[in-house]
């Protein structure tokens, strides 16, 4: 899973930091920054989380494709 903010639409709701802290931080401007671009498969689940929850939408997630044998 890869993550990627936005951050011209981000507006400092909070909720990404509150959610999955071991990911997102706020900045010196408030706004999302993110600590781990692929985080462990264990903070899956609060990644997505913080994803829906953002007001903004300013969060997107990647997730690899199976490779083909």
């Amino acid at each position: 899973m890869l993550i990627t903010a936005d951050r011209d639409r981000c507006i400092g709701a909070g909720l990404c930091v509150l959610t999955a802290p071991d990911v997102f931080e706020h900045d010196d401007d408030g706004l999302v920054h993110v600590l781990e671009q692929e985080p462990d498969a264990r903070l899956e689940g609060d990644v997505r989380l913080a994803q829906q929850l953002c007001p903004a939408r300013a969060l997107a997630l990647e997730t690899a494709s199976p490779q083909s044998t």
